[in-house]
């Protein structure tokens, strides 16, 4: 299988605290890939570099044989785990800012999405809700077409609505050749759309392996598992 995303030996620290020490890991193209561990784990760090909005201190990182860059990011679709629009624009405009600077969004696909999660596109962003926030960034990143999906907590704080909104794209895309690399706490509600996992700890990778092997060695599904690794009760 082709190799969309290889890191080698990447380090990254904040000061002299490492983040991500000595991270190696591959990803093959079209896998739905849970990377999972606890809070500075490294997950978040991990994301930013591959999507360059962080600089990595030495090793390597390739996105479909490329370095990040300006030709990498076009490749990314990236919902982070925060709000980041503009808090005087109304959704619409939202929607042509995407439009206009992404040549992949499907404008069809996300009016789609934003109807079914009821967002009115007459209202300033910064009149919704939280909740309703969140919506949007979902429906504005989920409606590119790209080659890879990196979705930072996309279930945390949205509601069912929405949580099945995300499930259904990710299952449409299965078998497509489209790559997602998902980051939750709340692995139950995702964890049968897993294909491969890969745990996290202290910025190094504890362990890469199909989803399915875990469950068939273990006789466990992945919050259990991931709950045994990690020792927590």
């Amino acid at each position: 299988m082709d190799k969309i995303l290889v890191c080698k030996n990447l380090k990254k620290s904040y000061k002299d605290t490492p983040a991500i020490d000595g991270l190696d890991l591959e990803i093959e193209k079209g896998k739905v890939v849970g990377l999972l561990g606890p809070n500075g784990s490294g997950k978040s760090t991990l994301l930013k570099l591959i999507i360059g909005l962080l600089k990595k201190d030495d090793g390597e990182i390739l996105i479909a044989g490329d370095t990040p860059s300006h030709k990498t990011k076009a490749k990314i679709s990236y919902l982070p785990d925060s709000y980041y629009l503009f808090d005087n624009i109304k959704v619409s405009e939202a929607i042509d800012m995407y439009e206009d600077f992404y040549k992949d969004f499907d404008r069809q696909k996300c009016e789609s999405l934003i109807q079914l999660l009821k967002i009115p596109t007459d209202k300033s962003t910064k009149d919704l809700s939280k909740g309703l926030r969140e919506r949007l960034l979902i429906s504005l990143t989920l409606a590119r077409n790209a080659e890879i999906y990196i979705l930072d907590e996309p279930v945390d704080g949205v509601d069912s609505v929405a949580m099945q909104a995300v499930i259904n794209i990710i299952i449409d895309n299965m078998g497509k050749g489209k790559t997602f690399i998902i980051t939750t706490h709340q692995i139950s509600d995702l964890e049968n759309l897993f294909e491969d996992v890969v745990f996290l700890n202290k910025g190094k990778v504890l362990i890469h392996k199909d989803a399915n092997e875990i469950r068939q060695e273990n006789n466990l599904g992945l919050s259990d598992y991931y709950k045994e690794v990690f020792g927590i009760l």
